[in-house]
């Protein structure tokens, strides 16, 4: 592997910055039969509730032009079966640690998460998903109020005593730099974003939503430039790394991306698209930067501020 490739996401070195993201990459071993997935930077393992989820009814997924709408609803075997089954499954092949996305419904299965996820050698960060819906408040997703995405950081920090954790920030917001800033206020280890845009698409025979649930997380390329915006922002306000996400299908996004703030990069929709995609951006980022006379990568976070 390329030393020039590599970064620093706080004490954790990677050998590149690419890590399929949460969701769009199952839990890492089914992709084995496509390519060795050692070549990745890191996983972000699928969103981990506490209990099983079955998910949300079908049609659940829209195409779009550039993107994609899903509304999958957090499927997901549970905690348990997590750490215990789909770890194990994945150590066997995988010889890095995993970003390991969780989510919750009130700040106390949150903690549940992290704590349980704090004790798994095979986690290097813990990547905490405040887009969903906070039942005991009628729904509002804690990602959209700086309170409380403050509350569940500071939640998430007092239980967990080894792995940095990662706030992952929803773009449904008026200012995502309040968010940011509460998240490391709170004592948030880093940020991971954007988790995806909201849209619907509509049948034009029945006039009817394509979706079950009418509205899902629309991603894709359409949305890098969303993405890029808000992560530039994001750097200009916290400390802190960030993981940028969002619309990223080519390695040339790579660079942008980092350009823009981000320290490593998740790839998601386009895993759907092409299974391959990080393997072919990983072979083509030395050829790119060689193009650019980038020496290094790490060199190139967040040039656009300077």
């Amino acid at each position: 592997m390329e030393q020039r490739l590599a970064v620093q996401l706080g004490d954790w070195q990677l050998d590149n910055p690419i890590i399929p993201a949460s969701g769009t990459f199952g839990f890492g071993y089914e992709f084995q039969e496509f390519y060795d997935i050692n070549i990745l930077g890191s996983i972000a393992t699928k969103g981990t509730t506490l209990e099983p989820r079955f998910g949300n009814p079908t049609p659940r997924i829209a195409e779009c032009t550039n993107g994609m709408i899903n509304s999958v609803g957090l499927q997901n075997p549970g905690l348990d079966k997590v750490v215990t089954e789909e770890f194990a499954k994945l150590q066997k092949i995988f010889h890095k640690k995993v970003v390991a996305n969780i989510s919750g419904f009130s700040i106390e299965e949150y903690v549940a998460c992290a704590k349980r996820m704090d004790e798994q050698d095979i986690v290097g960060i813990i990547e905490v998903n405040i887009s969903c819906p906070n039942v005991k408040h009628g729904g509002m997703s804690f990602g959209t109020d700086p309170k409380a995405a403050y509350e569940v950081t500071k939640a998430v920090k007092e239980v967990v005593k080894h792995k940095p954790v990662y706030i992952k920030l929803s773009p449904n917001v008026t200012d995502i730099v309040a968010i940011a800033k509460a998240c490391e206020e709170a004592g948030a280890d880093g940020i991971s974003m954007i988790n995806t845009l909201l849209g619907s698409r509509f049948d034009l025979k029945t006039g009817k939503p394509i979706i079950h649930n009418i509205m899902g997380g629309f991603s894709g390329p359409a949305i890098l430039p969303v993405a890029l915006r808000m992560v530039y922002q994001v750097f200009e306000a916290v400390q802190i790394p960030i993981i940028g996400i969002g619309g990223i299908s080519k390695a040339e996004d790579v660079i942008e991306m980092m350009s823009a703030g981000a320290t490593a990069v998740q790839i998601g929709a386009e895993n759907c698209r092409n299974p391959y995609v990080c393997k072919e951006i990983i072979e083509r980022l030395p050829q790119l930067m060689d193009e650019l006379h980038i020496d290094r990568l790490q060199d190139i976070i967040g040039r656009a501020h300077r």
